[in-house]
């Protein structure tokens, strides 16, 4: 099966250097460099569409513009781009929720996706409304995600569970298709809902090592409720014609992290309650000589930046090297990002898919034929 490439929309903000924010840190002020208005986000949005994503992912949280409203509006100046839309079940009623996907669903031609995300902070939970515990969330979201695939599938459904209440539950119409349902989370109760429930099972770049172990857990507990996933990765990029070019771009982000700005930031996500946060914080430990965590995987994103923080770094074959090792555990689906995303977008379209698509490993989703792999030698014409 061909791999699947999603880019990634930064409604925090975008700039030429890392934008940070997310798990209970607000987003730096380089977020304020390319504000994210529509037309930034569209820009981004055809780009990615015309050099081979299949979709987008858009973030959820108070530190960002609201992921429905926002790709609701950017769909509208694409034609064929998915919109991989996180949201927080805790916050709306599933039966509405419900009814929002399939009304996308129509008005976009069937390019809605959802990440479904349980939420990690109790205080940023707290500032919703929402005062459940850890636990109690995902349990939520369970019974949560029970309601909509019934409502999906055409059914009137009643649920009198723990968390959810739902009498005569029904859609006068069901999407189509129906939504794929993206879901992450390290710590074993998400792991249970994740097999439970969820059609591609997320995780963080963390290295090839701890993703395999990651992976077989997850299939197991899925293969425990006869049920099988595919499995995605969440990355950063910094792709160059060279090596020596790839790492300059991440040298160059570094030097922009300010010492005080990364103090800051790793002591809140010190205090996060996400056991995928607390894992992507042990990569570097705040460090900043020991960023290289395996080969060609560079955890400096991390430093000022919750949520995923590691990029792939290196010339575009590196870079097409360690998605094939990841592949080759078990990973299909790919949600990048990179810092300026407009610009990112071409490094990693123009120089990694087509040396992707010569393997056989990517083709274009909108059956456009790709670039060479590599460009043809200069020869002098003789005058």
């Amino acid at each position: 099966m061909p791999l699947t490439f999603h880019w990634f929309l930064p409604t925090n903000g975008d700039s030429r250097h890392v934008v940070g924010g997310g798990h209970g840190t607000p987003a730096t002020a380089s977020g304020r460099d390319r504000p994210p208005t529509v037309g930034y986000l569209s820009q981004i949005a055809r780009a990615a569409e015309e050099v081979g994503f299949a979709g987008a992912l858009t973030p959820t949280g108070a530190w960002c513009e609201d992921a429905w409203l926002t790709t609701a509006m950017v769909a509208q100046h694409t034609e064929r781009l998915k919109f991989l839309v996180a949201f927080r079940p805790g916050l709306i009623s599933p039966t509405l929720a419900a009814q929002m996907a399939a009304t996308f669903q129509r008005q976009t031609g069937g390019r809605l996706l959802l990440n479904v995300v349980t939420g990690g902070e109790d205080k940023e939970q707290r500032a919703f409304g929402d005062f459940l515990d850890k636990n109690g969330r995902y349990r939520r979201t369970g019974e949560f995600l029970h309601v909509v695939r019934g409502l999906w599938e055409g059914r009137t459904v009643d649920r009198h569970g723990e968390h959810i209440r739902v009498e005569d539950a029904a859609l006068a119409r069901v999407p189509d298709p129906v939504p794929e349902v993206y879901f992450g989370g390290s710590s074993p109760i998400a792991g249970e809902i994740a097999a439970r429930h969820s059609d591609v099972y997320l995780t963080w770049g963390e290295p090839p090592a701890q993703v395999a172990e990651k992976i077989a857990r997850i299939r197991s507990l899925a293969e425990a409720q006869g049920r099988t996933l595919r499995f995605g990765i969440r990355l950063h990029v910094i792709t160059r014609d060279t090596a020596e070019q790839a790492w300059a771009g991440a040298d160059r982000l570094l030097d922009g992290f300010d010492p005080e700005t990364v103090a800051s930031v790793q002591a809140g996500l010190a205090r996060s309650e996400s056991e995928g946060q607390q894992r992507m914080l042990a990569l570097h430990g705040g460090r900043r000589d020991r960023l290289e965590i395996h080969p060609n995987l560079w955890a400096g994103i991390g430093l000022v930046r919750g949520g995923a923080g590691t990029a792939l770094v290196g010339s575009h074959d590196e870079v097409a090297e360690r998605i094939m090792e990841y592949h080759a555990l078990g990973i299909d689906e790919f949600i990048l990002s990179g810092y300026p995303h407009l610009e990112e977008a071409y490094w990693f379209g123009e120089g990694v898919l087509p040396r992707l698509a010569v393997r056989g490993l990517w083709r274009h989703p909108g059956g456009k034929e790709t670039a060479p792999a590599a460009p043809a030698p200069f020869v002098p014409v003789a005058s």
